[in-house]
């Protein structure tokens, strides 16, 4: 408001808005797809027969209105600081699962199996001549050699990932709310630990879990070790760790929504249950629809990373910054600014483009 006025509000609020929702729709679209593997593995169900509890769309909705909802109702941020915890330490032995499996599954696993089933069709057709004492080898030596720079339709999707990824901003102040004997300086020592550590984990668990697949990697990355190892329990252990992850953090990513929705609409007014519970319901009713109808997960980051993620990390703070500080200079500002639009344009364009092109749900 002090910058630019209901503009720069409701740019800001928007922005906020868009970008948490995002990162909901993100979570939730695991649980969508992740919770009936699970409940398949637990009843050894081989089959999709139909049954509602096996259907994500259900799944996602029962696990919003029974665990996420009561949880999204709490008044202030700090409650939720142990349940934070605990899912901070499910997604630390995901990591670890990840790093471990890289040292277990051999390389190249799918082309030995497809060696070994093309030879065992080959021995029932021995009968026929042409065949009798083939033996087929199919080689992966090119498929186990890491790449390091990969360019093709899926790479404008990179940036906007990693720009989604590393947007805490409208989650600073609600934090800083909640410190105890708060200052400055405690607060940049709070964010400075969160993102070495989460930049951390992001690399190791994409750096192992490159090393592991390489070019097999899917979208999702749970996915790729259902594919190579089937119904794994420790596997099985890692899929309720993660979703117990995402299923608390969804909460705690809702209190800056609504606290921006609050601040947009109703500055002024008292604190009021009923547009509390009201905000809550909805946010969650649309995130609901747009998981049930968005096709991928790629789809969801790469979108919002291209535009909300880089207005809060690039645009907004580089424009307030040269709008209201007067006496330093405006260099860095005005390149933080620039590349924040080279990014923003950049990449929505080319995401257009390759929506305009490809099939999105194709996962390639």
């Amino acid at each position: 408001m002090k910058a630019f006025g209901m503009a720069g509000k409701l740019a800001a609020s928007g922005s906020i808005t868009m970008q948490n929702i995002g990162a909901m729709s993100s979570y939730l679209y695991i649980v969508k797809y992740e919770l009936p593997l699970v409940i398949k593995a637990f009843m050894n169900i081989e089959e999709n027969t139909g049954q509602w509890y096996i259907n994500g769309d259900y799944l996602v909705i029962l696990v919003s209105l029974v665990l996420i909802l009561p949880l999204s109702l709490l008044k202030n941020l700090g409650y939720l600081g142990y349940t934070s915890g605990f899912s901070l330490l499910c997604m630390v032995f995901f990591l670890i699962v990840v790093i471990c499996k890289k040292f277990q599954i051999p390389c190249g696993l799918e082309h030995d199996l497809l060696n070994a089933t093309l030879n065992t069709t080959l021995e029932h057709l021995s009968t026929a001549s042409p065949f009798h004492g083939i033996e087929v080898n199919i080689t992966n030596d090119d498929k186990c050699t890491p790449k390091y720079f990969i360019f093709n339709s899926q790479t404008v999707y990179a940036v906007p990932i990693l720009t989604f990824s590393f947007v805490c901003h409208p989650a600073i102040l609600p934090i800083y709310e909640e410190l105890k004997g708060r200052s400055r300086r405690r607060m940049m020592k709070v964010s400075n630990v969160s993102f070495f550590a989460m930049f951390l984990m992001y690399l190791l668990a994409a750096l192992f879990g490159y090393l592991t697949f390489y070019e097999k990697v899917e979208p999702e990355l749970l996915h790729t070790y259902s594919a190579f190892l089937g119904a794994d329990v420790l596997l099985l252990i890692v899929r309720l760790a993660v979703l117990m992850a995402v299923t608390l953090t969804v909460p705690v990513v809702i209190f800056p929504i609504r606290s921006s929705i609050t601040q947009l609409l109703c500055a002024e007014k008292e604190f009021s249950w009923l547009r509390h519970c009201a905000i809550t319901f909805a946010l969650l009713v649309f995130t609901n629809i747009l998981v049930i109808f968005v096709p991928t997960i790629r789809d969801i980051f790469g979108f919002i990373g291209a535009s909300a993620a880089a207005m809060l990390i690039f645009i907004l703070p580089s424009a307030f910054y040269i709008k209201l500080v007067k006496k330093e200079s405006m260099k860095s500002a005005f390149l933080f600014l620039l590349s924040g639009i080279f990014v923003m344009t950049g990449s929505m364009t080319l995401i257009i483009l390759d929506w305009t092109s490809n099939d999105a749900s194709n996962g390639h």
